[in-house]
Parts: C-alpha cells; sequence; structure tokens
C-alpha cells in the first residue's frame, strides 16, 4: 500500500470505524497526532435505521457517509481501506489485508458481530440486521418473496413466502416487526392485489419474558401491545432449535413454516488475533479498565461494543449501545493527548441518556433523560422524540435532509418508496411454480 506519511507526532490507529471509532477520529483529528482509521469498509453506517432501509422507508446512501469525508479537515489525519488480520503487541504492528501498519497507540473498535450461539444451520440460512449490505438483502429478499408468490398454486408454499419470522425481542426486532405490520396494511396490499395479505403472518420470538430488556416495564408492556394491536404474533419464553430454511422448530416443538428468518437475537464481540487471551471475556470482548485500556496493555485501547468495563459500580459492564460507544470515543480523546503529554486521565463515567424503540405511525416508547429529568412515556410523544433524535444523530446535512423528506412523504402518502431489487436476496428453498396453468 502507499505509505502513510512520517511525522513529527505519534500515531494513532484506530480499528473500526462505528460510532466509538468515528468519534475518536473525529476528535483527535484536532489533536497533535496522526490519526489513521482503518476499516473494512469506505463509509461509516447509522445502524439504527438499517431496519427502515431493509423495509423500504430509506435508500441507503441516506444513512451512510464517507470516511474521507467525515475526516477530510484533520491535516494529519488518514483513512484505509482494509481488513485488519492480527496484532503484534511486541513490535507495535498490526497486520491488514493491505500490508503492515506500525503504531504508537493502538484503539480498537471493531464492534460486535450476530451471535449464533453456534447454530450454524441458522447462521447458514438466516438474515442478519448488521450491516447495510444485511439490509439490502432484507429488502431485496421480502419483494422477491411477494414476486414469487404470485407464481405458485401451493397454499403452504404461498404461506412461507408470506410469512416472516423476526428473532429478538430488542428494539432492531420490535421495529422490523412494527414496519413490516405498516408494510401490510398500507404498502403491499397495492403493488400486490392478487394477494390476500390476511395470510401475511409476522412472527416476533423472544427468549425472555418481556420484550426491550433494559428498557422500563411500561416500555416493554406497551410495545407489546402495540405489536399485538398492529397484528404481530409476539412468542414469549420461546427459543428457535432449528431452521432449514423452511420450517422454524420452537423449543416447545412447535413448528413455524417461512423461508424468510431475521435474526436479531444478540451479538458477540470481535477481538483481533494476537491479543493475550487472558484480555478476552467469554463474550468475546477485551477487558479494559476505566480508562479504556485494554487489560494488560499501557499502549492498546478498546472502546464500544468490542470493550468491557467492570467496576465495583458496574458489575455487568455497560449496555452494547451507540451512547457508551460515543461517549468512550469522545473521552479517550480527551485522554490520548494528555496521556502523551504526561497528564492524569479522566476515568469513564456513563451518562446514561435512555433508549427508545418506534414500533410503527404514532408509535414508540421511550425512557429518556431530558435535561436531567427522567421521563418515560409512550405513544405520539415518544414516536417525536424518536424521530428527532435519530434525526440529528445522522452524519451529515444532506443526509438528514434526505431521511426528513423520505419521512414526511412517507408519512403523508403511507407509502414506502424504495421497494426495488437491487443486489443479492436470500433463497434458501427454490420455489415450485405454478406449471399447469397460463400465466397472463
Amino acid at each position: 500500500m502507499a505509505k502513510l506519511p512520517v511525522s513529527v507526532h505519534p500515531r494513532v490507529v484506530i480499528v473500526g470505524g462505528g460510532f466509538a471509532g468515528t468519534e475518536l477520529a473525529k476528535k483527535l483529528s484536532k489533536a497533535s497526532l496522526q490519526v489513521v482509521l482503518i476499516d473494512k469498509n469506505n463509509y461509516y453506517t447509522f445502524q439504527p435505521l438499517l431496519y427502515q432501509v431493509a423495509t423500504a422507508g430509506l435508500n441507503a446512501p441516506s444513512i451512510v457517509y464517507p470516511y474521507r469525508k467525515i475526516l477530510e479537515k484533520g491535516n494529519d489525519t488518514f483513512f484505509r481501506l482494509a481488513e485488519v488480520e492480527a496484532v503484534d503487541p511486541v513490535n507495535r504492528i498490526i497486520e491488514t489485508s493491505i500490508g503492515l501498519v506500525q503504531y504508537d497507540y493502538l484503539v480498537i473498535a471493531t464492534g460486535a458481530t450476530t451471535n449464533y450461539y453456534g447454530n450454524e444451520q441458522i447462521e447458514q440460512h438466516a438474515i442478519a440486521m448488521k450491516s447495510v449490505e444485511d439490509a439490502l438483502m432484507l429488502r431485496n429478499t421480502i419483494i422477491c418473496n411477494f414476486e414469487k408468490a404470485l407464481q405458485v398454486g401451493d397454499e403452504e408454499q404461498l404461506n412461507s413466502l408470506m410469512d416472516f419470522v423476526i428473532v429478538g425481542g430488542g428494539p432492531t426486532g420490535v421495529e422490523i416487526a412494527g414496519a413490516l405490520s405498516e408494510l401490510r396494511k398500507h404498502v403491499f396490499p397495492k403493488d400486490y392485489k392478487e394477494l390476500d395479505f390476511i395470510k401475511m403472518d409476522i412472527h416476533l420470538i423472544q427468549s425472555g419474558d418481556h420484550l426491550l430488556k433494559g428498557m422500563s416495564h411500561a416500555a416493554s408492556t406497551e410495545a407489546l401491545q402495540f405489536l399485538q394491536e398492529a397484528g404481530v404474533q409476539v412468542w414469549l419464553n420461546r427459543r428457535v432449535k432449528s431452521f432449514d430454511g423452511y420450517t422454524v422448530l420452537l423449543d416447545n416443538g412447535e413448528k413455524l413454516i417461512t423461508r424468510t428468518l431475521i435474526w436479531a437475537a444478540g451479538v458477540t464481540g470481535a477481538p483481533i488475533k494476537g491479543l493475550d487471551p487472558a484480555c478476552i471475556t467469554s463474550g468475546n470482548r477485551l477487558k479494559v479498565d476505566v480508562y479504556n485500556r485494554v487489560a494488560g496493555y499501557e499502549n492498546i485501547f478498546a472502546l464500544g461494543d468490542i470493550a468491557e468495563m467492570i467496576t465495583a459500580e458496574n458489575p455487568d459492564g455497560y449496555p452494547m449501545l451507540a451512547q457508551p460507544a460515543l461517549q468512550q470515543g469522545r473521552l479517550l480523546g480527551a485522554n490520548l493527548p494528555k496521556l502523551i503529554a504526561g497528564k492524569p486521565l479522566k476515568p469513564f463515567v456513563y451518562t446514561d441518556k435512555g433508549s427508545l424503540a418506534t414500533i410503527g405511525r404514532n408509535k414508540a416508547v421511550a425512557d429518556v433523560k431530558i435535561f436531567n429529568k427522567e421521563i418515560r412515556t409512550q405513544g405520539y410523544f415518544a414516536w417525536l422524540i424518536w424521530l428527532f433524535v435519530h434525526l440529528f444523530s445522522i452524519i451529515g446535512f444532506k443526509n438528514r435532509l434526505l431521511v426528513f423528506i423520505n419521512w414526511i412523504w412517507n408519512y403523508l402518502s403511507y407509502d414506502a418508496v424504495m421497494r426495488v431489487i437491487i443486489g443479492t436476496k436470500k433463497e434458501n428453498v427454490p420455489v415450485e411454480k405454478v406449471t399447469d396453468k397460463v400465466l397472463v
């Protein structure tokens, strides 16, 4: 690869450009440091809105932003498109798909990957929701299913194409279920007049006894009621044992027929090879101290979902959410220059700003803090809070404007404008088409 310029400043290499890595890179771009951000994609993704790309509400470019554009004002700040394969802490080198990169300080912000809990069959056949590619694949699969449904004559095949199973009752699962119910009510009947959408079933499976773990009881209860009112079949205290691409087997022996299983049931860390196994937890996260320094290393840090910070006040670690990642990125951005200057570091103290989840038009749940005041609300006001928070969290004025325009259009027209098939789709079991009839 083209060599990075020699700098008089210490080099900080950041692996991963999610919430934490991008926030840190922006903060350090103003410091007397050389900053190198490495990511396998050349764009930042606003993950909370992936489900809207998957359900045709937004176009993918509306929620992504080029790293080079984010970092363009940093005179000694660089981006490299690569995958990091290993780290050599002794020689302060990371191995990447485009060559070796030296560092003075290494920050690991690789985030988390989908956790299938060792079930290779589910991993092969399900669709996750961790990337733009996943969201586009799900959108393509949903639309292709209905196109194929027009070509089959067998009732069971028809149901398998029109039914959807979502595993995981967290915000992602709840939001996908709500969005699909909106499409079933307002959009698909206009596109596919030949199909009876009473036959379209949406199943949401949650292993625990309530939805939205980590939110208040009121939020969980109201979210369940919103979904049930929208016609979503919610299965609590159930686990998926297997999925062969056609049949979902639950732990109580019940079976659901679908060609589309959406997996939003959990995540696991994505550590880099070469680190001491003693610093890796059972959840594949990296043990860090209150300064986000990886256990056993003086110049290696970890942020966000990959970092597990256990303290006496916080024995379970911080949740794998955007806010801890953003706050850790900002703090390390202030601490690294202090560390180099030999000044005392500030320990991390998490400020919980609350949680949000939307279930559909005018329906959301919110447990938030506004001006240090706790507000727990459900329904229309919570939905407005959700809209405001997500809109202003998107990077780039143009992206905010595009998202806002799309939201207004979708709201006024009861429509979802991105119903196009571009790219790959998931096809687990071939569809047996009608062969004894002439289709006109």
